[in-house]
């Protein structure tokens, strides 16, 4: 009995064999992913056994099939300021560490299709870059001479100002370093007179022009007695380039619906509106009543009044700025073009009793003499050793993070021994203390790369290629 069923067994398989060899003659014809998606003829072709398909109207094809537009293929351009950023005479071998993937993204920053703001940056970044070395020649020469270099020094936790008068250009507070995630600035003041004020978060020109840009323009129009316009805020950003943004005014209606870290743009008790119960059938002067009351309601309701003083906190979120007046979330404004850590002062004006002005939670810097540089100093890229590269994207001043990170899982024996290597991915920055500061903490700790532009949101890609840039490389000595 096996022995039949074993028999049967195999002239079924004979028999199968047969069937698809009779019919290989049959088989759909070779076609390319495009063609099998795009070309009707074949797929009828395949439908009709490949003979009695019917044609297929030529004049739709071509539509269909319309040759390309030519594009200019990319060339390299003159970027300004690019050559100016592999003048490196003076450093050492050791120094050169933290620029390994300039040379390899030169091509890339002198692309005609080159990343938008790529341009600006690069000419911002010369700039800084020939102050940065001529402050690290400085410093040397002061080291030498065992004297305090004027450039070497901390970035403080915060800075304030008091009881100054607001005078007709307004008063600046200089923010030394910048700001970072959850740094705030306090105001405390009295709006008198005039019905308006205006804070504004500025930055950096490096160019010496006289209208630096504005990264928070944040404009107040106090409620007075006999006005006939509602009070508002209005939060702008300014550039010299593209001029004012849209801006941004609370109360608004929908607002609430739109977070920034959470937070509705405008607080739903200054922008609450009970327009839309207003009963079209009551008589003109009870809507007359509805909207004085509402008018009321809303004036009561706004977090800044003539003469009463305030408490007014502006802080960085990881997505925007977030205003608390009197302890109360008030407004939102998500980052634009310009990030925070690009502020470079605080500035008050319009009419205003200000009281003080308390900038904190401010970058830091660490004092690398009191700090055990050699146990939190990365160990140097080999081909044998390494299996993983990490690149860490960051920005010049984020001190304390960087820190962070170099005290907890850096210091896993993975990462110690050399097989895991991290390193800071960080584009130069506008201010110059920061620049400083970045380069110390590069020659320190030896595991920060610089990048050869300012350091742009729209330019992280670049980061990305150099990570990849420096996983081929595989050596930082």
């Amino acid at each position: 009995m096996k022995k039949w069923y074993g028999g049967l067994l195999i002239m079924t398989l004979v028999m199968m064999l047969v069937f698809l060899y009779s019919f290989k003659g049959f088989q759909p014809r070779k076609q390319s992913a495009y063609n099998f998606f795009h070309n009707q003829q074949l797929v009828d072709d395949y439908v009709n056994g490949g003979s009695s398909a019917p044609p297929v109207n030529s004049s739709k094809l071509e539509q269909k099939r319309a040759p390309p537009v030519p594009r200019e293929r990319p060339h390299l351009i003159h970027v300004e300021g690019l050559d100016d950023l592999y003048g490196m005479k003076n450093l050492t071998k050791e120094e050169m560490n933290a620029v390994i993937v300039w040379s390899y993204l030169r091509p890339l920053l002198s692309r005609s299709d080159a990343l938008p703001e790529t341009a600006q940056g690069v000419k911002e970044a010369s700039v800084t870059w020939k102050k940065l070395l001529s402050m690290v020649e400085e410093d040397k020469v002061a080291r030498i001479n065992n004297i305090d270099s004027p450039e070497n020094q901390n970035c403080p936790f915060s800075v304030t100002t008091f009881g100054k008068k607001i005078s007709d250009s307004g008063i600046t507070l200089e923010l030394p370093c910048g700001l970072v995630e959850d740094s705030s600035i306090t105001i405390i003041g009295i709006p008198n007179g005039n019905s308006s004020f205006q804070i504004d978060l500025i930055g950096q020109e490096l160019d010496k022009k006289p209208n630096p840009p504005i990264i928070l323009h944040y404009n107040v129009r106090v409620p007075r007695e006999n006005m006939t316009e509602e009070p508002y805020i209005v939060q702008n950003t300014w550039t010299s380039g593209f001029g004012w943004g849209k801006e941004e005014r609370c109360p608004a209606r929908g607002s609430a619906n739109q977070k920034v870290d959470g937070f509705a743009l405008c607080n739903v008790q200054v922008g609450s509106n009970n327009e839309a119960n207003v009963n079209v059938g009551q008589p003109t002067s009870d809507i007359t009543s509805n909207v004085s009351s509402e008018s009321a309601h809303r004036t009561g309701n706004f977090p800044f009044t003539e003469a009463n003083p305030f408490t007014a906190t502006l802080w960085a979120g990881s997505e925007g700025f977030h205003m608390t007046v009197n302890g109360r979330h008030e407004t939102s404004f998500a980052y634009r073009e310009l990030e925070p850590w690009l502020v470079n002062n605080v500035k008050v004006a319009g009419s205003l009793n200000l009281l003080s002005v308390l900038a904190k939670g401010l970058p830091v810097t660490e004092d690398n003499d009191i700090v055990d540089v050699d146990k939190l100093k990365a160990p140097p890229i080999t081909r044998k050793k390494l299996v993983l590269l990490i690149g860490v994207f960051s920005t010049g001043n984020n001190f304390e993070r960087r820190m962070a990170l170099r005290r907890s899982w850096m210091q896993y024996e993975a990462v110690r021994s050399g097989e895991v290597a991290v390193r800071f991915f960080i584009g130069l920055h506008k201010n110059n203390r920061v620049n400083f500061e970045l380069w110390s903490e590069a020659q320190a700790y030896g595991d920060i790369q610089l990048m050869p532009f300012v350091d742009y949101y729209s330019l992280i890609t670049l980061k990305t290629i150099a990570i990849c840039i420096m996983g081929v490389s595989r050596a930082d000595n």
